[in-house]
């Protein structure tokens, strides 16, 4: 072994020292067993890594303090040092390793993270929402290769699509029936051990991704579809892992505890048959390690800053696991590991490819543009990207727009005021960081909406889908409205309150309104839109930011005065 990994490993005991001891799963062996006819797996496991080749910011431990973690070069060293502790590893991921991606592998479609985890190993991957973010095509060429049907390979060279394999089984096509990609996959270990990896993506991926990316594909119940296959599973496995990309919120900060978990998973692991061994989860970007209903279920924060190493100890003789250990392991840059030199190759190679575009300056700010939303949901940045939407299309020929709406969830970074990824003087503002900002590549559009629509359309930030997290869309200036936050949903927002420029909107005018084109096809349960006449499509999002930064610099932050919420 050499000298890197051997200080790798070192360097991870002592942090883990620290954090809480590795839990023990509620399989505690029954009665007695021969140690000789146990084989020791091990299960290395991360989530929503989402293209983050780059270091993408800080861990904080369970001691309290933050430390720089993440980045594909260590992460890749981190992953063949617990290999090399143990030949019978299988390496997975829950979801979302691509899609809502920075700059870097964006710009690529995602071809050099795939590349990435080819170098690193990777076993599984079960498909979670972001995958879907370009449709199913272009997800099925991330799996079998090929350069795009339009862009080419924009790299140079050929791409020869993921070495690992994606797995969903709750997602079929509806002119088929069958699954697009395989339901599980079975790894063998040593002396024969059988470890089935169930893939599946959280039910409700059709209301968060675009309905185009979706379109002529099913997504079924995550624990139905689990509890038809676990049967057939059991013949063929002698352990089941569920990969599964949906989640839950715990109550403290500790990434190696559990207090308080809630969210959809609880429900899920709940209805799902006791023959499931473990679920890996994702979507959340929490980190955590719980036992739910007897179950072990991890999660490992984001962006490959957290590791979950999970070491099973399985009597092969009687067919059942003795022992269950588990860890997320922090990814440290600042512990003098060395990144490995090939993922560092790969991230060089794309790095200057991407550089001259990524280094641009397209304008400056007068502060940090934050993302945080205010009380009445309302945030600076949200402001600016709205009102850049707004300036992009209110001119007649562009289509006429009085008001601009923007999904919080489509605003994926900050833009901090003293970030110089590039180079760039204090202030000023690049293309990278308005792109790591909105890099989903969506569209503008145009069109007409009733006033009374336009009601409906609040309304729907707390029903339907948002009923158990409110989704606020951002507004762009001119546009104002009072909501009552103890009134029940549907009926929160005044609707003599609504006011255009300081006019109340009639109910039956008609009004001009830009959205992008994942809100225009009804994302993230914003149905009305999807009802709106004289539609006309505009410029991307990302380009009328830029220009609105070019027209309007220095920016200041939003003044996110333009909800007023009433207790």
């Amino acid at each position: 072994m050499r000298k890197h990994t051997l200080a790798l490993l070192a360097a991870t005991a002592a942090i883990m020292a620290t954090a809480v001891p590795a839990l023990t799963s509620g399989s505690e062996p029954r009665g007695a067993y021969d140690p000789r006819k146990v084989v020791d797996l091990q299960i290395l496991a991360l989530n929503d890594f989402h293209g983050n080749l780059q270091t993408p910011g800080t861990v904080t431990l369970p001691d309290g303090t933050r430390r720089p973690a993440g980045g594909a070069d260590v992460l890749a060293s981190y992953i063949r040092a617990k290999r090399a502790e143990n030949d019978n590893t299988a390496f997975v991921s829950a979801g979302d390793l691509i899609g809502a991606s920075p700059l870097i592998s964006a710009l690529f479609r995602d071809e050099p993270t795939i590349e990435a985890m080819n170098l690193m190993g990777l076993d599984f991957n079960a498909v979670g929402n972001h995958e879907f973010d370009r449709g199913a095509d272009e997800l099925l060429r991330m799996q079998r290769g090929g350069c795009h049907p339009t862009d080419g390979c924009l790299d140079g060279d050929g791409f020869s699509g993921a070495s690992f394999k994606f797995l969903a089984a709750n997602v079929k096509s509806k002119a088929t029936g069958k699954t697009i990609f395989p339901s599980y996959a079975i790894k063998r270990f040593e002396k024969g051990v059988r470890v089935a990896f169930v893939g599946m993506t959280l039910e409700g991926t059709p209301t968060i991704v675009t309905p185009s990316g979706v379109a002529g594909l099913e997504f079924n119940d995550e624990a139905d579809t689990v509890n038809a296959l676990v049967r057939k599973l059991k013949r063929r496995a002698d352990i089941v892992v569920v990969l599964i990309h949906e989640g839950g919120v715990p109550s403290g900060p500790d990434f190696n505890a559990c207090p308080g978990i809630s969210g959809p998973i609880v429900d899920i692991v709940k209805r799902t048959s006791k023959d499931v061994d473990l679920f890996i989860t994702g979507h959340t970007h929490q980190g955590y390690v719980c036992n739910i209903d007897g179950r072990p279920v991890t999660s490992s924060l984001s962006f490959g800053r957290l590791v979950t190493d999970i070491d099973i100890q399985f009597d092969r003789k009687n067919k059942r696991i003795v022992g269950m250990g588990i860890q997320n392991v922090p990814v440290l840059r600042d512990t003098g590991v060395l990144p490995a030199a090939d993922v560092v190759s790969l991230i060089g190679k794309y790095d200057a490819l991407s550089a001259p575009l990524r280094n641009r300056v397209i304008g400056s700010a007068t502060a940090d543009l934050l993302r945080a939303a205010n009380a009445a949901g309302e945030s600076p940045l949200g402001d600016v990207i709205a009102d850049s939407q707004l300036a992009a299309t209110a001119d007649p020929a562009r289509g006429g727009a009085v008001v601009a709406f923007m999904n919080p969830g489509g605003i994926r970074a900050d833009v901090n005021f003293a970030q110089a990824s590039g180079g760039e003087q204090p202030g000023q503002v690049t293309y990278g960081e308005v792109f790591t900002v909105q890099p989903f590549g969506n569209s503008l559009v145009t069109m007409t909406l009733t006033g009374a629509q336009l009601d409906a359309l609040l309304e729907q930030q707390w029903t339907g889908v948002n009923a158990a997290a409110a989704r606020i869309l951002q507004v762009s200036k001119g546009f104002t409205y009072e909501w009552k936050a103890s009134a029940p949903a549907g009926s929160r927002v005044d609707a003599a309150s609504i006011k255009i420029n300081g006019q109340t909107v009639s109910q039956a005018g008609s009004y001009r309104v830009t959205v992008n084109s994942f809100l225009a096809d009804g994302g993230d349960g914003f149905t009305t839109l999807t009802l709106g006449t004289a539609r006309l499509g505009g410029a991307q999002d990302l380009d009328a930011l830029e220009a609105y930064f070019k027209a309007n610099s220095p920016v200041p932050p939003g003044p996110a005065n333009r909800l007023v919420r009433i207790p």
